[in-house]
């Protein structure tokens, strides 16, 4: 498991004072993308050999709402993977009362050149990084 720490900006909350709902999976592509650094894929690297992830399925539970000031913790784990699609499971909690706040998973497949690709043949390094990655 790989976390993700951040501080909720005053930007990022609503009429409400609260979290607006769309800023979560902003910090879930933050989370992913620094998760996919600390394996070793940057994705400025990743990007620059030809390759995209898009994501192609996304799923969110709102729990509780985090506020202005709050930490945030994002807790990552890939939980499939075959080489050609990954699925990511997504814990957002208060970083200071470890409730949580958000639960979600998204579906990414492989890119290159438009089309579907496998990342075992295109990267063979990117997806024997990515196995070990599994949960």
């Amino acid at each position: 498991m790989f976390s993700y720490f951040r501080k909720v900006f005053y930007h990022e909350t609503d009429k409400m004072a609260i979290v607006h709902h769309s800023n979560y999976l902003k910090w879930m592509e933050e989370a992913r993308v620094a998760f996919l650094e600390d394996i070793g894929m940057p994705f400025e690297e990743v990007e620059a050999r030809g390759i995209g992830s898009p994501v192609v399925e996304i799923n969110v539970k709102y729990k509780k709402p985090a506020a202005f000031g709050d930490e945030v913790r994002v807790d990552i784990e890939i939980s499939k993977f075959n080489g050609i699609k990954f699925e990511v499971d997504y814990t957002i909690l208060n970083a200071k009362t470890e409730e949580t706040l958000t639960v979600a998973h998204s579906a990414h497949c492989f890119l290159k050149d438009g089309a579907i690709c496998s990342i075992k043949n295109e990267a063979p390094d990117y997806y024997e990084k990515l196995m070990a990655a599994v949960k």
